[in-house]
């Protein structure tokens, strides 16, 4: 099986970096559930491909990367990492950044804890891994349930605005005129 990134490393580092860059302290449990979400929707939107070379978990305070669990453990671990991800991987990163990064970590908790994937794995017990085709027909499940646009892969041209609260906007270039309502002639 390939991977669209080299490691998860890399992918974990990404949203670390982009946290960063919003003045944002990015928590350890948050980054997990941010590289879940990113792990599912990866799939789904580009036909069961993996995103990054990773195998979650399911512990009783939510879905985890073993390995990324381990070398976080006391904080960003000084290692090598590609500096640059493929333009797709980064603009379907962006998405999931966008989509659900002004999330509290309880909040994806939550989100990522109701997950029927998850639930399963937990119930066989604690370490159990959560497999990626569960992943996906959970996430695509409740995906349509909720009516919500799922994740896709980005056109390479597309650019998506959204709210604070992660709606999307339309907009719409301006163009100088009248005010409306204001009588003709008057400027």
């Amino acid at each position: 099986m390939t991977f669209a990134s080299n490691s998860t490393f890399d992918v974990a580092f990404w949203f670390s970096d982009q946290a960063l860059n919003e003045n944002e302290y990015l928590q350890p449990q948050k980054l997990h559930r941010l590289l879940y979400l990113s792990q599912g929707f990866y799939a789904i939107a580009y036909d069961g491909q993996k995103l990054m070379p990773a195998v979650f978990v399911a512990e009783e305070m939510g879905p985890i990367e073993p390995t990324l669990f381990q070398a976080f453990a006391n904080g960003r671990p000084d290692i090598e990492v590609e500096l640059f991800l493929p333009s797709d991987v980064e603009l379907f990163l962006s998405s999931i950044w966008r989509r659900f990064g002004h999330l509290k970590t309880e909040q994806l908790s939550k989100l990522t804890t109701k997950n029927a994937a998850y639930a399963l794995a937990l119930r066989k017990g604690p370490g159990t891994e959560i497999l990626l085709d569960a992943m996906v027909a959970t996430l695509k499940a409740e995906t349509e349930k909720k009516a919500a646009d799922p994740v896709r892969a980005p056109h390479p041209d597309a650019r998506v605005l959204r709210t604070q609260h992660g709606s999307e906007v339309k907009v719409k270039s301006w163009a100088p005129g009248a005010a409306p309502g204001a009588a003709p002639g008057l400027k």
